[in-house]
């Protein structure tokens, strides 16, 4: 049942794909619930309690994916900086299956999973409590009529810059064109500095980037990626 006070959230991407493998539904199963990052659905905490981040992680920095896909960025992340804890957010069941197959093998303990929309999460976060967020190659909706369903767009930006701290970065890959034009748009209006001094800023991934498959399409197909680092103003 919907919770009377939950705001209307329209949700446009999928949910679940092709036919889930059995370890995979092992996964789900076995390991989901323990990497859970705290109640965030409205049925579970209605009253929209803030999650205790400085108990979940020991006060170390918080970073923050929004849309993780395979999970290929998010668990190299969390290899390379086991001193910071990292929330992942994908509501699409086979990548957060793919990501739990990984975590069993990296091993991490910084790592925490929400398989569901960010903006619950949102909802969910203290105020000036995130170190870093990534936005890696979000669903393009290449449609005119669609741009309004991007992330880039202010009902997604407007709660990141609530949670993220002063100074936090605020990384955008994407390999879509006029998702650049509207990220360049939309970001900085939204409280942002775009810190690119030159084309080799946004053409040079970052030195700490691991290619996600979805960007290895994109290769295979010609496309460019664009690598867009923001910092809250």
């Amino acid at each position: 049942m919907k919770h009377p006070d939950r705001p209307h959230r329209n949700f446009y991407g999928r949910l679940k794909g092709k036919h889930l493998k059995d370890s995979q539904k092992g996964y789900l199963e076995d390991d989901l619930a323990a990497l859970s990052p705290g109640l965030v659905d409205w049925d579970v905490n209605p009253t929209r309690e803030n999650l205790d981040l400085q108990g979940l992680f020991g006060g170390n920095d918080t970073w923050l994916e929004v849309g993780f896909g395979g999970g290929e960025h998010v668990i190299h992340q969390a290899v390379e900086n086991p001193n910071v804890g990292i929330i992942g957010c994908e509501p699409y069941i086979n990548g957060v299956a793919m990501l739990l197959g990984k975590i069993r093998n990296a091993s991490v303990d910084n790592l925490r999973i929400y398989p569901g929309d960010v903006r619950d999460m949102f909802d969910v976060l203290p105020d000036a409590s995130i170190s870093k967020a990534f936005l890696l190659y979000p669903d393009p909706w290449p449609k005119a009529r669609h741009h309004r369903r991007r992330f880039v767009t202010p009902e997604h930006l407007e709660p990141l810059v609530r949670v993220l701290k002063p100074g936090a970065e605020f990384r955008v890959a994407t390999d879509i064109p006029d998702y650049v034009r509207q990220t360049l748009e939309e970001v900085p209006k939204a409280g942002f500095e775009w810190l690119a001094e030159g084309p080799t800023d946004w053409r040079t991934p970052w030195s700490d980037w691991i290619s996600t498959r979805y960007e290895q399409k994109a290769l295979r197909e010609g496309r460019t990626p664009h690598y867009l680092t923001f910092r809250k103003t």
